[in-house]
């Protein structure tokens, strides 16, 4: 939220809640807004020194009233679940009512109701407190990357302590710094007061301001100093009964304060013992949250599952996992709920890993919700893009670099493997590359231009991620510093500054100005489009903003996390150069600009690390992302990756699905090949299944010969495939009609395709589309009575040239794909298919069938969207859909089941329209396939064997 007066931000509360009131009555319209603000602003007024900004305050509440958000969808299994959360429940709570009261002064009411609704929903699927007898409920609550997952748990943590349980534990992950920053926002949200070493209450904050309701302080037995976390000195003072108000800890995921916790949860909460003689808790009901659940909690030894289906029960799980398995093992009523963005890692978890000591593993076995996200929140899809056939549209903000390290990655500045006391230097000088430098000018042009937007009294940070180690890090701090400290001195003694700001004017017109434009051309009226921030206007600010800029190693020690708290009115602008402290959960306030070299590709360490990605109001035009080809293209592929798992879950929530059914699809999904395989425990092999996928070739080849094998590999199948059946097909489509030049046949054999992939040679780096794994799956499938019976389409209809085949088959009009000019090693293109493609041989009947399901399932979700524009109702059906009604049919609308039927569809593309120079002397075309499988629960997996060198040569290190 922007930085208001106290009179600004008294009127724009008063004004929401005047509208809040109005809401059912009409639209709310930036005429009533303006109404409703003069109202407020008379009332504030009246006897206050300080005027209130009018115009602030309307357009803030314009934006605030025109977002929206879409509907979170849960899987969840209710095996022994008593439903218990109702409206007679929630008539006494007092915690959830201030902590609403405090979001709705900074928040939309939407995004208010948002978190209530959400809540109410993760809470109903916990137990109620009050419940008899010993009950245990996990579930996993998956939300994108810094998008407000903290606010959410703080919600569930009045509401759980409304509705009584008694304990409350947070996992705030590996470091202080997370740990303090955790403590900080649950004193604001949840206790209402600053903790201290000394147990004094210093001041009340968040909740607790003005006084409100304080009787019911909860006690809590950390505090949010750099020593603050649970330890022995607390735990002997600590006594507790259930008479109290609930108890807070808020702690580190470290074996040594796990261990410490679980000695005093045994030795002075436990009142009963169980018939092996461990002591446990049987009246105190336990709510245990794990932030970034998939974040050191995963057990990554292999439990031996026997024959028998049961676990070994001398397996030893890992430290951190063991014991907060412990923990919960400890209490005969508990919920736990983890919160993450890249549940990865958590799906992997096996459901039947259990000891006598732990009981079972972490598997959310009750429920998992994927919550949606605002219309102003900025994810991974609005960065990078979505693939489609045109390529991606991504906003422009990611600015490529290669000068970190030499052609070969062996030497430079920052080879992507260097040792931990690596020196860096460029050019042999102890200096840092000009990127780096370009990205230290964005920085500093980016706060200017905040604060001569009226933006200056906010954060402003920038992440410097490099390496990982330590003492390599304290090296770039010091050239980023002297770097700051010579332009600092320029500009304010103006020696020798003529030169420096020209290079910052040059950078301004040639970089920030542009972008502005583009940018604001793609925003709402919701979302404030940027106007261009004059450079006179730029110039006056560098000054100040240059002396306020601090550069920082950012390490683990608490003091980090709080500096933001204590900067006050006048707001941080920091360089933060850190490794591995900074990649997990620690939130940079106001990150404007990125400088990121990173040699692992695990989906979810790398999704993590993208804190770049929420809410940047009023300066998304001034964010920057400098990184290299690699990770941009990697990057792509998570934004892929996870609108295929969201889609994914979205089906299986509408077909009533639990998390069990979703953790064995998701296992054998060959896009999961993106996280740790120590964290997937599957040891050498993964266990892949193609149901209900659908696999395009978008990486190819462009190597002459293996061209041709693959173009005669394609001539093989259509003389084998004989006499199309179909030539220009046409398909009625609703009220309209859908043609395609090509050719279409029926009822081929599914060993004719066999041999096809037997003989075509997919790209290694296809992340997906493996030719000999789809070889085994099709003939494991046959064998089954499954994919037996294929439709082929050999497609055209592009803006290519002409083609004929060796059978006499001639396409008109080869397809015209554009090639990524940033990869040079192979023809790499956006998507293949277009989205029609992959229904032709859907009659009209199936094709309405799929339609309807997709309408079914519309759920727009604005951390999917490639903007913040609500999108219409889907007038096509989507591939999910697509291949579910293939496979399943519908009963409701006369649909049969066809298991049988795959669909293989070819594309020549023309090498001459590809815009990649390796082929530009080649005529023939680039033979292309996609390949969509039905929806089936045959079960049938493919073998993908593991090397763990080989993975961490290709993906990087685990981390």
């Amino acid at each position: 939220m922007p930085d208001f007066s106290t009179s600004t931000a008294t009127a724009l509360s008063i004004a929401q809640s005047l509208l809040i009131a109005e809401k059912d009555k009409g639209p709310i319209t930036a005429a009533l807004i303006t109404e409703k603000v003069a109202i407020a602003a008379s009332v504030v007024a009246n006897g206050n020194e300080q005027s209130v900004d009018n115009a602030a305050a309307v357009a803030e509440l314009i934006r605030r009233f025109s977002l929206w958000i879409g509907q979170d969808t849960a899987l969840s299994d209710t095996t022994g679940h008593e439903t218990w959360l109702n409206a007679a429940r929630k008539k006494d709570w007092r915690y959830w009512p201030r902590y609403r009261d405090m979001l709705e002064r900074r928040m939309a009411a939407t995004a208010v109701d948002a978190v209530d609704k959400s809540t109410d929903r993760i809470l109903g699927l916990m137990e109620d407190p009050g419940r008899a007898g010993a009950w245990d409920r996990r579930g996993l609550v998956v939300g994108h990357v810094q998008s407000g997952k903290t606010a959410n748990y703080s919600g569930l943590i009045c509401k759980a302590a409304d509705s009584g349980y008694k304990i409350i534990i947070v996992l705030a992950g590996l470091h202080n710094n997370l740990r303090s920053q955790t403590q900080i926002r649950l004193e604001e949200g949840f206790l209402g007061y600053e903790t201290s070493a000394t147990g004094d209450i210093v001041k009340l904050v968040g909740v607790g301001e003005h006084g409100r309701d304080f009787e019911i302080k909860p006690n809590c037995a950390t505090n949010r100093t750099n020593t603050g976390d649970f330890n022995t000195r607390i735990a002997k003072h600590l006594a507790i009964s259930p008479e109290q108000r609930p108890w807070l800890f808020v702690v580190k995921k470290h074996k040594i304060v796990l261990e410490r916790l679980l000695k005093w949860i045994r030795g002075h909460v436990a009142d009963a013992t169980d018939a092996a003689g461990k002591r446990f808790v049987s009246n105190l009901p336990l709510l245990l949250i794990d932030d970034e659940a998939d974040h050191a909690s995963v057990d990554t030894g292999e439990q031996y599952i026997g024959p028998d289906g049961k676990p070994d029960e001398d397996h030893e799980p890992k430290a951190i996992n063991s014991r907060i398995r412990k923990i919960l093992n400890s209490f005969a009523k508990k919920a736990y709920v983890g919160y993450t963005a890249t549940p990865f890692a958590n799906i992997f978890i096996h459901r039947q890993n259990e000891t006598p000591e732990e009981g079972p593993d972490l598997f959310p076995q009750s429920f998992i919700i994927n919550l949606a996200a605002p219309s102003n929140y900025v994810g991974p899809a609005r960065v990078f893009g979505l693939q489609t056939p045109e390529g991606r549209s991504g906003l422009p903000l990611v600015r490529v670099f290669k000068d970190h390290a030499t052609e070969d990655g062996l030497e430079g500045w920052m080879p992507p493997r260097h040792p931990k006391d690596h020196a860096p230097a460029h050019m042999g000088k102890d200096v840092p590359p000009p990127s780096l430098c370009e990205a230290v000018r964005a920085f500093v042009l980016a706060c200017a231009a905040r604060d001569a937007r009226g933006q200056g009294a906010e954060h402003s940070s920038m992440l410097v991620h490099v390496t990982r180690y330590t003492l390599v890090q304290k090296e770039v701090h010091r050239q980023v510093e002297d770097l700051v400290q010579k332009m600092k001195l320029r500009i304010s003694r103006k020696i020798d500054h003529e030169a420096l700001v020209d290079e910052l004017r040059e950078q301004w017109e040639r970089d920030f100005v542009p972008t502005t434009d583009v940018i604001a051309s793609r925003l709402t009226e919701s979302e404030h489009p940027p106007t261009v921030v004059p450079w006179a206007d730029i110039l006056a600010k560098l000054p100040d903003v240059l002396s306020d800029i601090d550069v920082r190693m950012v390490n683990g020690k608490a003091k980090d996390a709080l500096d933001y708290a204590e900067e006050g009115a006048k707001g941080l602008k920091v360089i933060a150069i850190g490794g591995d402290k900074l990649a997990r959960g620690l939130t940079l306030e106001g990150l404007c600009t990125s400088y990121f070299v990173r040699t692992t590709k695990m989906y979810d360490t790398l999704m993590q690390m993208g804190r770049w990605f929420g809410y940047r109001p009023g300066y998304i035009d001034l964010c920057r992302l400098y990184t290299t080809e690699e990770l941009v293209e990697w990057f792509g592929h998570i934004a892929d990756a996870s609108e295929e798992l969201r889609e994914e879950f979205d089906a299986m929530a509408e077909s009533g699905a639990t998390p069990r059914d979703y953790g064995m699809r998701v296992q054998s999904h060959p896009i999961l090949l993106v996280t740790s395989p120590l964290k997937m425990r599957t040891a050498r092999n993964l266990q892949l299944s193609f149901s209900g996928d659908l696999l395009e070739t978008v990486s190819m080849h462009h190597d002459e010969k293996i061209l041709d094998q693959n173009l005669e590999t394609t001539d093989k199948l259509i003389a084998a495939c004989g006499v199309p059946d179909e030539a220009n097909p046409r398909r009625e489509r609703g009220a309209q009609e859908q043609q395609w030049e090509g050719f279409v046949w029926n009822d081929v054999p599914a060993e004719h395709i066999a041999e096809f992939f037997e003989s075509f040679i997919t790209h290694p780096r296809a992340r997906k589309v493996n030719s000999a794994l789809l070889r085994d799956f099709v003939r494991s499938m046959a064998a089954t009575g499954e994919l037996t019976s294929w439709t082929v389409a050999l497609l055209g209809g592009g803006s290519g040239g002409k083609h004929t085949f060796a059978s006499g088959l001639t396409i008109d009009a080869m397809t015209k794909r554009t090639a990524d000019k940033d990869i040079a090693d192979r023809y790499a293109i956006g998507r293949l298919l277009s989205p029609r493609d992959e229904a032709i041989d859907l009659d009209s009947a199936a094709w309405t069938a799929a339609l309807a399901r997709t309408k079914k399932m519309f759920n727009p979700d604005a951390g999917r969207l490639k903007s913040g524009v609500k999108p219409s109702e889907p007038d096509t059906p989507n591939g999910p859909s697509i291949r579910f009604i293939r496979g399943k049919g519908s009963e409701a609308d006369g649909v049969a089941p066809a298991p049988q039927r795959g669909l293989l569809l070819l594309y020549p593309l023309d090498p001459q329209q590809a815009g990649c120079e390796a082929l530009a002397g080649r005529k023939n075309p680039v033979m292309a396939f996609g390949v969509s499988f039905p929806s089936s629960d045959s079960g049938v997996k493919v073998e993908y064997a593991v090397d763990h060198l080989l993975w961490t040569q290709e993906y990087g290190p685990a981390d």
